[in-house]
C-alpha cells in the first residue's frame, strides 16, 4: 500500500537546499550550516590508521576513475540559486492599528517575501543549454547560474515538468564545457555510482557509491505523482543534489539526482537520463509537455490488498482475484469512460505489453501517443475483453494516475 500524506511529508527530502528551516511548498528544507560537534580530544598515534597517500604501483600523478570522471564532468556541473516570492501567512505586525496609522491605509494586507535556495544542473550543449530538476526552478522570478570556474549568468526557465521533475534552463553564453550522456537502460545493480553538485552551499562536491536497484516505482519513492522509474543508489547525496548529474565510471551521465529518504541514509534516487533527455528536449522545442492521460485510479492487487479492499462496505463491484492491476475507479469524461472501462476491471495487458503492477500500466501509458488507439486487454468477471481506448493529454488538475 502506499505511505500516508504524513509519513510521505516527513520521510521524502527533494534535494532543493531553501533559504530556512521547515517544509515550504512541498519541500523539506534543511539547515544550511549544521553545528559542528565538540572536539574529541588529541588523538593517540595508536588510533590513526597509516595509509599511503599513494599506492605503490601508482605514479603521484596517476588519477583514479572517480578523479578522472570529475575533471571530465565537472566544468559542466553548475550551481543554481532560484529565489520565488510566496505570501507571507503571518499578517502581523503589518495588521496591527499602530502600523497602519504609521505607514496609512495602502500598507498590504499580505506582504510578499522571498524565498531563495540552491540547487544543481549541468550543461546540455555549449550554446547554454542546462538540465535541472523542476522542483529546483518551478515559480522562480530570477535564476541565477554559477559555472565552476566562477562565471556568473541570469537564466530563463524555458520548460518545467513537474510530473517527472525535470527542468530546462538557458543561458546566453558561448563555447562552454559539455557533459556526456551515457545510457541508463542497460544499468546494473552493483556498478558504480558519482555523484556532483551542490550540497548544502558546498560547490562542485563530489561523492561516490553503487547503483542499489533500478526501476523503483514513484511510489515506492514516496513521489506517487511522478511518472518515473527511478535509479537507486547510496552515493551520498543532500540537499543542493538536486538536478546534479550521477556518473557511471567512465563520467557519462546516467541520472540526475533528484531525492532521498530523510529517515533513512544510503538512499538516494535519480531520474533515469534517458527520460530525462526525452523530457528535456521537449521541453527546450515546445516549452512544456503533454503526458498521456487515460483517466483511472488504480491498484497492484495482492492477498492483503485484496482482504483490505473487500473490508470497505461500499466498493461497487465484486472482487474474486487477488493478483493483477484492478480499476478502483474511472474518472468522468475521461478517454477511459469513453473506452468502456469500468471500476472492477482488471488489465492483463497494455499495448500488447502484459502488465502485472500499476507501475507496469503507468509506464506503457506514458510511452503512448495522444490521440492514438492504445489496446488494453481486461478480465471482466468471467469475461477477457479487448479495448481501445485513445489518451488525452493529461489534466493539470487531475490526480496524478494514468
Amino acid at each position: 500500500m502506499s505511505l500516508t500524506t504524513k509519513q510521505l511529508s516527513t520521510a521524502l527530502c527533494l534535494l532543493f537546499l531553501g533559504g530556512g528551516v521547515g517544509v515550504a511548498g512541498g519541500y523539506y528544507l534543511l539547515p544550511t550550516v549544521a553545528s559542528r560537534p565538540s572536539s574529541p580530544g588529541p588523538l593517540s598515534s595508536s588510533r590513526l590508521p597509516v595509509l599511503p597517500l599513494v599506492p605503490q604501483n601508482q605514479a603521484p600523478n596517476d588519477l583514479n576513475f572517480i578523479a578522472k570522471a570529475a575533471q571530465k564532468i565537472g566544468p559542466a556541473v553548475v550551481r543554481i540559486d532560484a529565489a520565488r516570492e510566496v505570501e507571507s501567512t503571518n499578517d502581523f505586525p503589518y495588521d496591527h492599528p499602530f502600523f497602519r496609522r504609521f505607514f496609512g491605509k495602502e500598507m498590504p494586507h499580505h506582504p510578499e517575501k522571498v524565498e531563495r535556495g540552491t540547487g544543481s544542473g549541468f550543461i546540455l550543449s555549449a550554446d547554454g543549454r542546462v538540465l535541472t530538476n523542476a522542483h529546483v526552478v518551478e515559480g522562480a522570478q530570477q535564476v541565477k547560474v554559477t559555472l565552476k570556474d566562477g562565471q556568473v549568468y541570469e537564466g530563463h526557465v524555458v520548460g518545467v515538468d513537474p510530473m517527472t521533475d525535470v527542468a530546462v534552463v538557458k543561458i546566453n553564453a558561448q563555447n562552454l564545457p559539455v557533459v556526456v550522456l551515457g545510457q541508463s537502460d542497460n544499468l546494473a545493480p552493483g556498478e558504480w555510482a558519482i555523484a556532483i553538485g551542490n550540497p548544502l552551499g558546498l560547490d562542485n562536491t563530489v561523492t561516490v557509491g553503487i547503483i542499489s536497484a533500478l526501476g523503483r516505482s514513484s511510489s515506492e519513492v514516496g513521489v506517487p505523482d511522478k511518472r518515473v522509474k527511478f535509479i537507486q543508489t547510496d552515493a551520498a547525496i543532500n540537499p543542493g543534489n538536486s538536478g546534479g548529474p550521477l556518473l557511471n565510471a567512465q563520467g557519462e551521465v546516467i541520472g540526475v539526482n533528484t531525492a532521498i529518504r530523510a529517515d533513512a541514509q544510503g538512499l538516494g534516487f535519480a531520474i533515469p537520463i534517458q527520460t530525462a533527455q526525452r523530457i528535456a528536449e521537449q521541453l527546450f522545442s515546445q516549452g512544456k509537455i503533454e503526458h498521456p492521460y487515460l483517466g483511472i485510479h488504480m491498484v497492484t492487487l495482492t492477498p492483503e490488498v485484496q482482504q483490505e479492499l473487500l473490508k470497505a462496505k461500499d466498493l461497487p463491484f465484486s472482487l474474486k482475484a487477488d493478483r493483477g492491476v484492478l480499476i478502483i475507479r474511472v474518472m468522468e469524461n475521461s478517454p477511459a469512460v469513453q473506452a468502456g472501462l469500468k471500476p472492477g476491471d482488471i488489465i492483463a495487458s497494455v499495448g500488447g505489453v502484459s502488465v502485472n503492477t500499476a507501475a507496469d500500466v503507468q509506464e506503457q501509458v506514458e510511452t503512448s501517443k495522444i490521440g492514438e488507439a492504445l489496446s488494453l486487454d481486461i478480465h471482466r468477471g468471467q469475461q477477457n475483453l479487448s479495448l481501445a481506448v485513445r489518451p488525452a493529454p493529461f489534466p493539470h488538475q487531475a490526480p496524478g494516475n494514468p
